[in-house]
């Protein structure tokens, strides 16, 4: 299993999330999203698992700022993603090709 968990040290459930995997003696790798990023590779191999939307933080700032909801192009979306980092959800884990937004501890139970 290997396991990254893309997040914010102010989101709350990026905490959880470590925590989950900390107490059940899971390995992890942590990344700071707001402060690295991710790759548009990283990006394509969570979109596929999870799909565009899901990533997308529509209660952020940025959202509406962007006018982000009248965008109907996934490219825009992406770019305009990579770009303003914050408008992210968060956390994001991966383990693979498999991946989750947010906290999701009944789906990660399987990854054991």
């Amino acid at each position: 299993m290997n396991i990254q968990i893309y997040g914010s040290k102010k989101c709350f459930d990026t905490k959880k999330a470590e925590r989950y995997f900390k107490e059940r003696k899971i390995k992890y790798q942590y990344i700071d999203l707001l402060r690295y990023g991710m790759s548009q590779g990283e990006l394509n191999s969570v979109k596929a698992a999870v799909g565009l939307k899901e990533l997308i933080n529509s209660k952020a700032q940025e959202y509406d700022s962007l006018n982000l909801a009248r965008i109907t192009s996934s490219e825009v979306k992406e770019r305009l993603l990579l770009e303003n980092l914050a408008l992210f959800k968060t956390p994001i884990v991966r383990n693979g090709r498999q991946a989750t937004v947010g906290y999701r501890p009944e789906i990660w139970k399987d990854w054991e």
